[in-house]
Protein backbone atom coordinates (compact mmCIF):
# COMPACT_ATOMS: atom_id res chain seq x y z
CA UNK A 1 0.00 0.00 0.00
CA UNK A 2 1.39 3.41 -0.94
CA UNK A 3 0.93 6.60 1.06
CA UNK A 4 -1.31 8.05 -1.65
CA UNK A 5 -3.96 5.38 -1.04
CA UNK A 6 -4.26 6.11 2.67
CA UNK A 7 -7.01 8.30 4.14
CA UNK A 8 -4.71 11.23 4.91
CA UNK A 9 -4.60 14.72 3.47
CA UNK A 10 -3.31 18.19 4.40
CA UNK A 11 -4.42 21.67 3.43
CA UNK A 12 -1.86 23.61 1.42
CA UNK A 13 -2.45 27.36 1.17
CA UNK A 14 -0.65 30.42 -0.15
CA UNK A 15 -2.58 32.52 2.37
CA UNK A 16 -0.75 32.78 5.68
CA UNK A 17 -2.29 32.23 9.09
CA UNK A 18 -3.13 35.36 11.05
CA UNK A 19 -0.74 35.90 13.95
CA UNK A 20 -2.76 38.63 15.70
CA UNK A 21 -5.05 38.65 18.68
CA UNK A 22 -8.77 39.11 18.00
CA UNK A 23 -8.62 42.64 19.41
CA UNK A 24 -5.71 43.66 17.20
CA UNK A 25 -7.36 42.19 14.11
CA UNK A 26 -10.66 43.95 14.81
CA UNK A 27 -8.91 47.27 15.39
CA UNK A 28 -6.99 46.96 12.12
CA UNK A 29 -10.09 46.05 10.10
CA UNK A 30 -12.14 48.82 11.77
CA UNK A 31 -9.63 51.39 10.63
CA UNK A 32 -9.44 49.93 7.13
CA UNK A 33 -13.24 49.84 6.62
CA UNK A 34 -14.26 52.59 9.05
CA UNK A 35 -17.30 53.82 7.13
CA UNK A 36 -18.67 50.47 6.02
CA UNK A 37 -21.66 49.00 7.84
CA UNK A 38 -20.50 46.41 10.37
CA UNK A 39 -23.60 45.35 12.31
CA UNK A 40 -27.37 45.52 11.87
CA UNK A 41 -29.88 44.37 14.50
CA UNK A 42 -33.10 44.06 12.50
CA UNK A 43 -35.55 43.91 15.43
CA UNK A 44 -34.44 47.31 16.81
CA UNK A 45 -33.03 48.72 13.56
CA UNK A 46 -29.83 49.64 15.38
CA UNK A 47 -26.87 49.98 13.03
CA UNK A 48 -23.13 50.46 13.46
CA UNK A 49 -20.36 51.25 11.01
CA UNK A 50 -16.97 49.71 11.77
CA UNK A 51 -15.83 53.02 13.29
CA UNK A 52 -18.92 53.12 15.53
CA UNK A 53 -18.71 49.46 16.49
CA UNK A 54 -15.04 49.82 17.39
CA UNK A 55 -15.86 52.82 19.61
CA UNK A 56 -18.64 50.86 21.34
CA UNK A 57 -16.28 47.91 21.92
CA UNK A 58 -13.70 50.30 23.41
CA UNK A 59 -16.31 51.76 25.76
CA UNK A 60 -17.29 48.34 27.07
CA UNK A 61 -13.68 47.12 27.29
CA UNK A 62 -12.79 50.22 29.34
CA UNK A 63 -15.76 49.51 31.61
CA UNK A 64 -14.47 46.00 32.23
CA UNK A 65 -11.03 47.40 33.06
CA UNK A 66 -12.60 49.87 35.48
CA UNK A 67 -14.29 46.97 37.29
CA UNK A 68 -10.94 45.23 37.67
CA UNK A 69 -11.35 42.46 35.11
CA UNK A 70 -7.86 41.04 34.58
CA UNK A 71 -6.29 39.07 31.77
CA UNK A 72 -7.47 35.47 32.09
CA UNK A 73 -10.52 36.29 34.23
CA UNK A 74 -13.63 34.44 33.08
CA UNK A 75 -16.55 36.61 31.96
CA UNK A 76 -19.78 34.84 31.05
CA UNK A 77 -22.33 35.90 28.43
CA UNK A 78 -25.84 34.49 28.82
CA UNK A 79 -28.16 35.86 26.16
CA UNK A 80 -29.87 35.15 22.87
CA UNK A 81 -28.61 36.89 19.74
CA UNK A 82 -28.33 40.65 20.19
CA UNK A 83 -25.86 43.42 19.44
CA UNK A 84 -24.62 43.42 23.04
CA UNK A 85 -23.51 39.79 22.66
CA UNK A 86 -21.10 40.91 19.94
CA UNK A 87 -19.90 43.89 21.98
CA UNK A 88 -19.07 41.57 24.88
CA UNK A 89 -17.30 39.13 22.54
CA UNK A 90 -14.92 41.76 21.19
CA UNK A 91 -14.52 43.74 24.42
CA UNK A 92 -13.40 40.69 26.39
CA UNK A 93 -11.02 39.72 23.59
CA UNK A 94 -9.55 43.24 23.62
CA UNK A 95 -8.60 42.99 27.33
CA UNK A 96 -7.70 39.30 27.39
CA UNK A 97 -10.61 38.11 29.53
CA UNK A 98 -11.85 34.60 28.73
CA UNK A 99 -15.41 34.69 27.39
CA UNK A 100 -17.58 31.85 28.70
CA UNK A 101 -20.50 31.11 26.38
CA UNK A 102 -23.60 30.11 28.35
CA UNK A 103 -26.37 28.33 26.46
CA UNK A 104 -29.57 30.45 26.64
CA UNK A 105 -31.60 27.28 27.27
CA UNK A 106 -29.72 26.50 30.49
CA UNK A 107 -31.71 26.31 33.68
CA UNK A 108 -30.63 26.65 37.30
CA UNK A 109 -28.55 23.48 37.70
CA UNK A 110 -26.78 23.91 34.35
CA UNK A 111 -26.12 27.61 34.94
CA UNK A 112 -24.58 26.92 38.34
CA UNK A 113 -22.38 24.22 36.82
CA UNK A 114 -21.05 26.56 34.08
CA UNK A 115 -20.30 29.32 36.61
CA UNK A 116 -18.58 27.00 39.05
CA UNK A 117 -16.68 24.88 36.53
CA UNK A 118 -15.26 27.89 34.69
CA UNK A 119 -14.56 29.92 37.84
CA UNK A 120 -16.61 32.76 36.36
CA UNK A 121 -15.89 36.18 37.91
CA UNK A 122 -18.51 38.25 36.06
CA UNK A 123 -21.69 37.33 34.22
CA UNK A 124 -23.38 39.52 31.61
CA UNK A 125 -26.95 38.35 31.08
CA UNK A 126 -30.34 39.26 29.74
CA UNK A 127 -33.07 39.93 32.27
CA UNK A 128 -35.57 37.70 30.46
CA UNK A 129 -36.54 36.26 27.07
CA UNK A 130 -39.88 34.61 26.31
CA UNK A 131 -40.42 32.02 29.07
CA UNK A 132 -36.87 32.30 30.43
CA UNK A 133 -36.45 34.47 33.52
CA UNK A 134 -32.69 34.97 33.39
CA UNK A 135 -32.49 37.36 36.36
CA UNK A 136 -34.46 35.03 38.65
CA UNK A 137 -32.24 32.09 37.75
CA UNK A 138 -29.06 34.11 38.34
CA UNK A 139 -30.30 35.25 41.74
CA UNK A 140 -31.16 31.64 42.60
CA UNK A 141 -27.62 30.35 41.90
CA UNK A 142 -25.61 33.27 43.32
CA UNK A 143 -25.51 31.91 46.90
CA UNK A 144 -23.81 28.73 45.69
CA UNK A 145 -21.40 30.59 43.36
CA UNK A 146 -19.24 32.82 45.60
CA UNK A 147 -16.66 33.25 42.84
CA UNK A 148 -19.26 35.19 40.81
CA UNK A 149 -18.67 38.67 42.21
CA UNK A 150 -20.57 40.78 39.68
CA UNK A 151 -23.60 40.44 37.41
CA UNK A 152 -24.42 42.93 34.65
CA UNK A 153 -27.79 42.89 32.90
CA UNK A 154 -28.29 43.96 29.29
CA UNK A 155 -30.84 46.77 28.79
CA UNK A 156 -30.64 47.47 32.52
CA UNK A 157 -29.11 50.37 34.51
CA UNK A 158 -26.22 48.08 35.44
CA UNK A 159 -25.16 47.97 31.76
CA UNK A 160 -25.01 51.74 31.48
CA UNK A 161 -23.20 51.95 34.82
CA UNK A 162 -20.54 49.61 33.42
CA UNK A 163 -20.11 51.81 30.34
CA UNK A 164 -19.96 54.95 32.48
CA UNK A 165 -17.33 53.40 34.75
CA UNK A 166 -15.03 53.05 31.75
CA UNK A 167 -14.72 56.81 31.43
CA UNK A 168 -12.50 56.84 34.52
CA UNK A 169 -9.91 54.58 32.89
CA UNK A 170 -6.77 56.60 32.03
CA UNK A 171 -6.02 57.22 28.36
CA UNK A 172 -3.71 54.55 27.02
CA UNK A 173 -4.67 51.90 29.61
CA UNK A 174 -6.64 49.85 27.08
CA UNK A 175 -3.83 49.98 24.52
CA UNK A 176 -1.38 48.95 27.24
CA UNK A 177 -3.48 45.89 28.10
CA UNK A 178 -3.63 44.88 24.41
CA UNK A 179 0.19 44.84 24.23
CA UNK A 180 0.24 42.29 27.06
CA UNK A 181 -1.80 39.71 25.15
CA UNK A 182 -0.63 36.79 23.01
CA UNK A 183 -2.51 35.17 20.15
CA UNK A 184 -1.95 31.84 21.92
CA UNK A 185 -3.75 32.94 25.10
CA UNK A 186 -7.05 31.19 25.95
CA UNK A 187 -9.90 33.56 25.08
CA UNK A 188 -13.07 31.45 24.96
CA UNK A 189 -14.70 28.53 26.79
CA UNK A 190 -17.56 26.72 25.05
CA UNK A 191 -19.40 23.89 26.76
CA UNK A 192 -19.98 20.85 24.60
CA UNK A 193 -23.24 18.99 25.06
CA UNK A 194 -22.19 15.42 25.74
CA UNK A 195 -24.58 12.46 25.74
CA UNK A 196 -23.28 11.32 29.13
CA UNK A 197 -21.89 13.16 32.13
CA UNK A 198 -21.43 16.90 32.51
CA UNK A 199 -20.58 19.21 29.58
CA UNK A 200 -16.88 19.78 28.99
CA UNK A 201 -15.46 23.29 28.53
CA UNK A 202 -13.59 23.39 25.22
CA UNK A 203 -10.94 26.08 25.71
CA UNK A 204 -10.01 28.04 22.57
CA UNK A 205 -7.33 30.64 21.87
CA UNK A 206 -7.32 33.82 19.77
CA UNK A 207 -5.26 31.87 17.22
CA UNK A 208 -7.77 29.00 17.13
CA UNK A 209 -10.96 30.91 16.45
CA UNK A 210 -9.71 34.02 14.63
CA UNK A 211 -8.03 31.90 11.97
CA UNK A 212 -10.91 29.46 11.66
CA UNK A 213 -13.43 32.26 11.17
CA UNK A 214 -11.09 33.90 8.68
CA UNK A 215 -10.52 30.78 6.57
CA UNK A 216 -14.17 29.65 6.63
CA UNK A 217 -15.17 32.95 5.02
CA UNK A 218 -12.03 33.20 2.90
CA UNK A 219 -13.08 29.86 1.40
CA UNK A 220 -16.48 31.27 0.33
CA UNK A 221 -14.71 34.31 -1.15
CA UNK A 222 -16.12 36.78 1.38
CA UNK A 223 -15.10 40.44 1.15
CA UNK A 224 -16.08 43.81 2.59
CA UNK A 225 -18.89 43.89 0.00
CA UNK A 226 -20.73 41.00 1.68
CA UNK A 227 -23.55 40.94 4.24
CA UNK A 228 -24.14 37.78 6.29
CA UNK A 229 -27.59 36.95 7.67
CA UNK A 230 -27.06 35.05 10.93
CA UNK A 231 -30.00 33.09 12.40
CA UNK A 232 -27.67 30.63 14.18
CA UNK A 233 -26.95 31.26 17.90
CA UNK A 234 -23.92 33.32 18.88
CA UNK A 235 -23.20 31.17 21.93
CA UNK A 236 -22.17 28.40 19.51
CA UNK A 237 -19.05 28.35 17.28
CA UNK A 238 -21.26 28.63 14.19
CA UNK A 239 -22.40 32.09 15.23
CA UNK A 240 -19.49 33.65 17.08
CA UNK A 241 -16.66 32.19 14.96
CA UNK A 242 -17.89 31.30 11.47
CA UNK A 243 -20.08 34.39 11.31
CA UNK A 244 -18.83 37.12 13.63
CA UNK A 245 -15.09 36.57 13.35
CA UNK A 246 -15.44 35.50 9.73
CA UNK A 247 -17.26 38.74 8.89
CA UNK A 248 -15.13 41.17 10.88
CA UNK A 249 -11.84 39.67 9.66
CA UNK A 250 -12.97 40.64 6.13
CA UNK A 251 -14.80 43.92 6.79
CA UNK A 252 -18.19 42.37 5.96
CA UNK A 253 -21.50 43.19 7.68
CA UNK A 254 -23.29 41.03 10.27
CA UNK A 255 -27.11 41.05 10.08
CA UNK A 256 -29.05 39.72 13.10
CA UNK A 257 -32.54 38.81 11.77
CA UNK A 258 -34.09 37.98 15.18
CA UNK A 259 -33.07 37.10 18.76
CA UNK A 260 -33.71 33.40 18.05
CA UNK A 261 -34.40 31.46 14.89
CA UNK A 262 -37.53 32.49 13.01
CA UNK A 263 -37.71 31.28 9.39
CA UNK A 264 -39.92 34.13 8.18
CA UNK A 265 -37.84 36.80 9.94
CA UNK A 266 -34.71 35.28 8.44
CA UNK A 267 -35.95 35.46 4.85
CA UNK A 268 -37.40 38.93 5.45
CA UNK A 269 -33.99 40.12 6.67
CA UNK A 270 -32.27 38.64 3.63
CA UNK A 271 -34.71 40.51 1.40
CA UNK A 272 -34.70 43.86 3.23
CA UNK A 273 -30.99 44.01 4.05
CA UNK A 274 -29.86 42.63 0.67
CA UNK A 275 -27.82 39.89 2.35
CA UNK A 276 -25.35 38.06 0.14
CA UNK A 277 -24.77 35.12 2.50
CA UNK A 278 -27.05 33.06 4.73
CA UNK A 279 -25.95 30.63 7.43
CA UNK A 280 -27.88 27.79 9.01
CA UNK A 281 -28.13 24.17 10.02
CA UNK A 282 -30.15 21.93 7.67
CA UNK A 283 -33.28 22.07 9.83
CA UNK A 284 -33.27 25.87 9.49
CA UNK A 285 -33.10 25.73 5.70
CA UNK A 286 -35.85 23.09 5.69
CA UNK A 287 -38.06 25.37 7.80
CA UNK A 288 -37.41 28.31 5.48
CA UNK A 289 -38.09 26.31 2.33
CA UNK A 290 -41.32 24.91 3.83
CA UNK A 291 -42.84 28.33 4.53
CA UNK A 292 -46.16 28.58 2.64
CA UNK A 293 -45.09 31.95 1.18
CA UNK A 294 -41.46 30.94 0.55
CA UNK A 295 -41.65 31.99 -3.10
CA UNK A 296 -42.80 35.50 -2.18
CA UNK A 297 -39.42 36.52 -0.72
CA UNK A 298 -36.86 38.21 -2.95
CA UNK A 299 -33.67 36.27 -2.24
CA UNK A 300 -31.86 37.31 -5.39
CA UNK A 301 -29.15 39.15 -3.44
CA UNK A 302 -27.85 35.82 -2.06
CA UNK A 303 -24.87 34.12 -3.64
CA UNK A 304 -23.32 32.05 -0.87
CA UNK A 305 -23.59 30.84 2.70
CA UNK A 306 -22.70 28.00 5.02
CA UNK A 307 -24.72 24.92 5.90
CA UNK A 308 -23.29 22.97 8.82
CA UNK A 309 -24.04 21.44 12.19
CA UNK A 310 -25.46 18.12 10.98
CA UNK A 311 -25.64 16.12 7.73
CA UNK A 312 -27.49 17.93 4.96
CA UNK A 313 -30.12 16.16 2.85
CA UNK A 314 -29.18 16.35 -0.81
CA UNK A 315 -32.51 17.78 -1.95
CA UNK A 316 -32.35 20.60 0.60
CA UNK A 317 -28.91 21.58 -0.67
CA UNK A 318 -30.12 21.55 -4.28
CA UNK A 319 -33.03 23.88 -3.41
CA UNK A 320 -30.63 26.27 -1.68
CA UNK A 321 -28.55 26.45 -4.84
CA UNK A 322 -31.48 26.85 -7.24
CA UNK A 323 -34.47 28.46 -5.49
CA UNK A 324 -32.51 30.49 -2.92
CA UNK A 325 -29.88 31.69 -5.43
CA UNK A 326 -27.06 30.35 -3.24
CA UNK A 327 -25.14 28.78 -6.09
CA UNK A 328 -21.88 29.11 -4.12
CA UNK A 329 -23.26 27.74 -0.83
CA UNK A 330 -20.79 25.60 1.08
CA UNK A 331 -21.08 22.62 3.38
CA UNK A 332 -18.80 22.87 6.39
CA UNK A 333 -17.96 20.20 8.91
CA UNK A 334 -16.28 20.37 12.29
CA UNK A 335 -16.79 20.44 16.04
CA UNK A 336 -16.44 22.94 18.88
CA UNK A 337 -13.11 21.41 19.91
CA UNK A 338 -11.66 22.28 16.48
CA UNK A 339 -12.76 25.92 16.40
CA UNK A 340 -14.94 24.47 14.61
CA UNK A 341 -14.35 23.77 10.88
CA UNK A 342 -12.01 21.12 9.48
CA UNK A 343 -13.63 20.39 6.08
CA UNK A 344 -15.46 22.61 3.61
CA UNK A 345 -16.64 22.51 0.02
CA UNK A 346 -15.37 25.14 -2.44
CA UNK A 347 -17.31 27.57 -4.67
CA UNK A 348 -16.00 25.89 -7.84
CA UNK A 349 -16.91 22.36 -6.71
CA UNK A 350 -19.39 20.54 -8.89
CA UNK A 351 -22.87 19.71 -7.64
CA UNK A 352 -21.97 16.15 -6.70
CA UNK A 353 -19.14 17.23 -4.42
CA UNK A 354 -21.26 19.94 -2.82
CA UNK A 355 -24.15 17.57 -2.07
CA UNK A 356 -22.51 14.18 -1.39
CA UNK A 357 -19.56 15.25 0.82
CA UNK A 358 -18.53 17.70 3.53
CA UNK A 359 -15.73 18.98 1.33
CA UNK A 360 -11.98 18.76 1.56
CA UNK A 361 -9.48 19.69 4.22
CA UNK A 362 -9.23 23.32 5.34
CA UNK A 363 -6.06 25.34 4.75
CA UNK A 364 -3.19 24.66 7.18
CA UNK A 365 -4.89 21.56 8.66
CA UNK A 366 -4.31 17.80 8.48
CA UNK A 367 -6.97 15.10 8.37
CA UNK A 368 -6.82 11.32 8.59
CA UNK A 369 -9.35 8.49 8.93
CA UNK A 370 -8.28 5.76 11.34
CA UNK A 371 -9.45 2.36 12.49
CA UNK A 372 -11.10 3.09 15.87
CA UNK A 373 -9.62 -0.08 17.37
CA UNK A 374 -6.02 0.01 16.09
CA UNK A 375 -5.57 3.75 15.48
CA UNK A 376 -4.01 3.01 12.10
CA UNK A 377 -4.87 5.08 9.03
CA UNK A 378 -7.29 3.16 6.80
CA UNK A 379 -7.27 2.99 2.98
CA UNK A 380 -9.37 5.55 1.13
CA UNK A 381 -12.97 4.43 0.79
CA UNK A 382 -12.89 2.63 4.14
CA UNK A 383 -14.97 3.93 7.08
CA UNK A 384 -13.11 4.96 10.20
CA UNK A 385 -12.82 7.67 12.83
CA UNK A 386 -12.22 11.23 11.60
CA UNK A 387 -9.15 12.86 13.18
CA UNK A 388 -7.69 16.30 12.59
CA UNK A 389 -4.55 18.19 13.62
CA UNK A 390 -3.35 21.77 13.29
CA UNK A 391 -3.89 25.34 14.48
CA UNK A 392 -7.63 24.71 15.05
CA UNK A 393 -7.36 22.04 17.75
CA UNK A 394 -8.42 23.41 21.14
CA UNK A 395 -5.99 24.04 23.98
CA UNK A 396 -7.92 21.42 25.96
CA UNK A 397 -10.95 21.00 28.21
CA UNK A 398 -10.96 23.63 30.95
CA UNK A 399 -9.33 22.19 34.13
CA UNK A 400 -9.87 18.63 32.89
CA UNK A 401 -6.58 17.09 31.68
CA UNK A 402 -7.98 13.55 31.81
CA UNK A 403 -10.81 14.29 29.35
CA UNK A 404 -8.38 16.29 27.21
CA UNK A 405 -6.06 13.29 26.97
CA UNK A 406 -8.98 11.10 25.87
CA UNK A 407 -9.75 13.45 22.97
CA UNK A 408 -6.28 14.63 21.89
CA UNK A 409 -3.55 12.04 21.53
CA UNK A 410 0.16 12.51 22.16
CA UNK A 411 0.73 13.57 18.54
CA UNK A 412 -1.94 16.34 18.93
CA UNK A 413 -4.54 14.57 16.76
CA UNK A 414 -8.11 15.41 17.79
CA UNK A 415 -10.26 12.26 17.78
CA UNK A 416 -13.77 13.41 16.86
CA UNK A 417 -15.86 10.27 17.37
CA UNK A 418 -17.31 10.74 13.88
CA UNK A 419 -17.30 7.93 11.32
CA UNK A 420 -16.13 9.08 7.92
CA UNK A 421 -14.86 7.89 4.54
CA UNK A 422 -12.21 9.69 2.49
CA UNK A 423 -12.69 9.37 -1.25
CA UNK A 424 -9.90 9.06 -3.77
CA UNK A 425 -10.23 12.78 -4.56
CA UNK A 426 -9.64 13.68 -0.90
CA UNK A 427 -13.24 14.71 -0.24
CA UNK A 428 -14.84 13.24 2.87
CA UNK A 429 -18.27 11.83 3.58
CA UNK A 430 -19.48 11.64 7.19
CA UNK A 431 -21.35 8.37 7.66
CA UNK A 432 -22.37 8.90 11.28
CA UNK A 433 -21.16 8.91 14.86
CA UNK A 434 -19.32 5.89 16.20
CA UNK A 435 -22.05 5.80 18.87
CA UNK A 436 -24.79 6.09 16.21
CA UNK A 437 -23.57 3.18 14.10
CA UNK A 438 -26.07 0.31 14.18
CA UNK A 439 -24.76 -3.26 14.29
CA UNK A 440 -27.47 -5.59 12.99
CA UNK A 441 -26.59 -9.25 12.93
CA UNK A 442 -22.90 -8.39 12.68
CA UNK A 443 -23.42 -5.89 9.82
CA UNK A 444 -22.35 -2.27 10.36
CA UNK A 445 -25.18 0.01 9.24
CA UNK A 446 -24.76 3.78 8.86
CA UNK A 447 -27.99 5.76 9.47
CA UNK A 448 -26.88 8.62 7.21
CA UNK A 449 -27.01 6.41 4.08
CA UNK A 450 -30.54 5.21 4.89
CA UNK A 451 -31.74 8.72 5.77
CA UNK A 452 -30.52 10.09 2.45
CA UNK A 453 -32.46 7.42 0.57
CA UNK A 454 -35.70 7.82 2.56
CA UNK A 455 -35.53 11.57 2.06
CA UNK A 456 -36.22 10.95 -1.66
CA UNK A 457 -39.72 9.66 -0.80
CA UNK A 458 -42.22 12.29 -2.03
CA UNK A 459 -44.06 12.36 1.32
CA UNK A 460 -40.99 12.76 3.55
CA UNK A 461 -40.06 16.24 4.80
CA UNK A 462 -37.30 15.00 7.10
CA UNK A 463 -36.14 11.67 8.51
CA UNK A 464 -33.82 10.34 11.20
CA UNK A 465 -32.81 6.71 11.67
CA UNK A 466 -31.71 5.19 14.99
CA UNK A 467 -30.93 1.73 16.29
CA UNK A 468 -33.20 -0.08 18.75
CA UNK A 469 -32.60 -3.37 20.61
CA UNK A 470 -33.63 -6.66 19.01
CA UNK A 471 -33.39 -10.15 20.52
CA UNK A 472 -32.51 -11.87 17.24
CA UNK A 473 -30.19 -9.39 15.50
CA UNK A 474 -28.93 -7.37 18.45
CA UNK A 475 -30.19 -4.13 16.88
CA UNK A 476 -32.83 -3.14 14.35
CA UNK A 477 -33.49 0.12 12.52
CA UNK A 478 -36.23 2.59 13.45
CA UNK A 479 -37.05 5.52 11.15
CA UNK A 480 -38.56 8.70 12.59
CA UNK A 481 -40.35 10.50 9.75
CA UNK A 482 -41.76 14.02 9.49
CA UNK A 483 -44.29 14.29 6.66
CA UNK A 484 -44.65 17.10 4.17
CA UNK A 485 -47.80 19.25 4.60
CA UNK A 486 -50.83 17.44 3.17
CA UNK A 487 -48.98 14.17 2.59
CA UNK A 488 -50.66 10.86 3.40
CA UNK A 489 -49.23 9.10 6.42
CA UNK A 490 -46.67 6.31 6.05
CA UNK A 491 -46.30 3.03 7.86
CA UNK A 492 -43.60 0.36 7.91
CA UNK A 493 -45.15 -1.55 5.01
CA UNK A 494 -45.23 1.53 2.79
CA UNK A 495 -41.65 2.40 3.65
CA UNK A 496 -40.51 -1.19 3.05
CA UNK A 497 -42.25 -1.21 -0.35
CA UNK A 498 -40.47 2.03 -1.28
CA UNK A 499 -37.10 0.54 -0.29
CA UNK A 500 -37.67 -2.83 -1.98
CA UNK A 501 -35.09 -3.47 -4.68
CA UNK A 502 -33.27 -0.20 -3.91
CA UNK A 503 -31.83 -0.85 -0.45
CA UNK A 504 -30.40 -4.11 0.85
CA UNK A 505 -32.98 -5.90 2.95
CA UNK A 506 -30.96 -5.50 6.16
CA UNK A 507 -30.99 -1.70 5.64
CA UNK A 508 -34.80 -1.44 5.46
CA UNK A 509 -36.15 -0.01 8.77
CA UNK A 510 -37.97 -2.59 10.86
CA UNK A 511 -39.96 0.16 12.57
CA UNK A 512 -41.42 3.50 11.41
CA UNK A 513 -42.62 6.32 13.64
CA UNK A 514 -44.39 9.32 12.07
CA UNK A 515 -43.76 12.38 14.28
CA UNK A 516 -44.33 16.12 14.26
CA UNK A 517 -40.85 17.01 15.53
CA UNK A 518 -37.50 15.54 16.50
CA UNK A 519 -35.88 16.20 19.89
CA UNK A 520 -33.33 18.90 19.10
CA UNK A 521 -30.58 20.92 20.70
CA UNK A 522 -30.91 24.70 20.35
CA UNK A 523 -28.23 24.61 17.65
CA UNK A 524 -30.40 22.38 15.47
CA UNK A 525 -28.70 19.06 16.14
CA UNK A 526 -30.92 16.03 16.54
CA UNK A 527 -30.71 14.29 19.91
CA UNK A 528 -30.38 10.71 18.65
CA UNK A 529 -29.70 9.32 22.11
CA UNK A 530 -33.05 10.70 23.27
CA UNK A 531 -34.72 9.30 20.13
CA UNK A 532 -33.38 5.82 20.87
CA UNK A 533 -34.75 5.92 24.41
CA UNK A 534 -38.14 7.20 23.20
CA UNK A 535 -38.27 4.57 20.45
CA UNK A 536 -37.84 1.76 22.96
CA UNK A 537 -40.70 3.16 25.05
CA UNK A 538 -43.04 3.89 22.12
CA UNK A 539 -42.46 0.48 20.54
CA UNK A 540 -42.60 -1.46 23.79
CA UNK A 541 -39.13 -2.94 23.32
CA UNK A 542 -37.96 -2.52 26.91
Amino acid sequence: MTATTLSYTSGVSSTALLGETIGANFLRISRQFANREALVEVETQRRWTYRELNAAVDELASGLLARGVAKGDRVGIWAVNCAEWILVQYATARIGAILVNVNPSYRQHELAYAIQQSGMRMLIAQTSYKASAFRELVEAVQPECPELTEVIYIADPSWQELITAGRSVPTGELEKRMTQLSADDPINIQYTSGTTGYPKGATLSHHNILNNGYFVTETILLSEQDRICVPVPFYHCFGMVMCNLGATSHGAAIVIPAPSFDPAATLQAVQDEKCTALYGVPTMFIAEQNLPNFNSYDLSSLRTGIMAGSPCPVEVMKRCMSEMHMDQVAIAYGMTETSPVSMQTRPDDNVERRTATVGRVHPHLEVKIVDPLTGLTVPRGTPGEFCTRGYSVMLGYWTDPAKTAEAIDEARWMHTGDLAEMREDGYVNIVGRIKDMVIRGGENLYPREIEEFLYTHPSVADVQVVGVPDQKYGEELCAWIKLKPGAETLDQQAVAAFCEGKLSRHKIPRYVLVVDDFPMTVTGKVRKMEMRVSSVELLGLG
